[in-house]
């Protein structure tokens, strides 16, 4: 674990402060870290979606990456959902079955695909491994407003075209090392059940990050550096920054 986490703890600017991890052990806190846990795998795999669709696929393949999000959509955006049909259901009907073309315009589109896709399959077991710990715990899914972290992280993306996807791969793999560390800070915290849970999503998390990381330097023609310590600066003021909600990205409890 120490090993996996070294390149984190040195990509980060922070560590997660010891005020928030006092708050998202106690045990009134779980249903809240849960549900959010839960709706962060979702969204991540909805951002790796939106990026391959907006970039690296064509339109008819786009079409087949949201049919096969749709059942993941459907649970939690409509009011009649039932956790236990969504768990108990064939999930090999639901498997990405169609070829993937690219996105003949797009220089990159091939490199983006697999990394991404896999991204995306290893989020939505994610998503129903969090799903099912709930539901033995006898949590209800709801849904929450999402915190400030993302759409902070996501408001100093460039507006210049041509670097824009460039600045979301790099916010991808802060947000992607971020749940990775604080993985690792509550599972020694947490039932022997969630510890266990949260140290085995710390492989695939870093390799997110990594992933994000290695192809925000591939659509950039210049060094990516200077950007990359850029959006450091401020993930590490969003983390460190006082914040009236607990979620599983937010800043110090006030």
């Amino acid at each position: 674990m120490q090993q996996l986490l070294a390149p984190i703890h040195g990509f980060l600017r922070c560590e997660t402060p010891q005020t928030w991890i006092d708050i998202a052990r106690a045990e009134a806190s779980l249903d809240e870290l849960l549900i959010d846990h839960c709706n962060c795998e979702l969204k991540a795999a909805q951002t790796a979606m939106f990026l391959l669709r907006r970039y690296a696929l064509s339109k008819d393949s786009g079409r087949s990456l949201l049919t096969w999000a749709k059942p993941y959509e459907e649970f939690v955006y409509l009011k009649d959902r039932n956790i236990e049909q969504f768990l108990a259901r064939d999930v090999k009907k639901n498997e990405l079955v169609a070829q993937l073309l690219p996105n003949e315009h797009f220089t990159f589109a091939q490199n983006l695909i697999p990394p991404l896709i896999r991204l995306i399959k290893e989020e939505f077991h994610h998503f129903e491994q969090v799903l099912e710990l709930m539901h033995a715990r006898h949590i209800p899914y709801r849904n929450i407003r999402a915190g400030r972290y993302a759409k902070g992280m996501m408001s100093h993306v460039t507006t210049h075209e041509k670097d824009i996807l460039r600045d979301k791969l790099i916010v991808g793999a802060y947000i992607e090392a971020r749940s990775c560390e604080r993985f690792a800070k509550l599972a020694p915290y947490l039932d022997a059940e969630l510890g266990k849970f949260y140290v085995s999503l710390l492989r695939s998390e870093a390799r997110h990050y990594e992933d994000y990381l290695s192809l925000a330097q591939l659509v950039s023609p210049e060094d990516i550096s200077e950007r990359v310590a850029y959006f450091g600066e401020r993930e590490a003021e969003l983390i460190m920054a006082a914040d009236d909600e607990f979620r599983f990205h937010s800043g110090q409890p006030l």
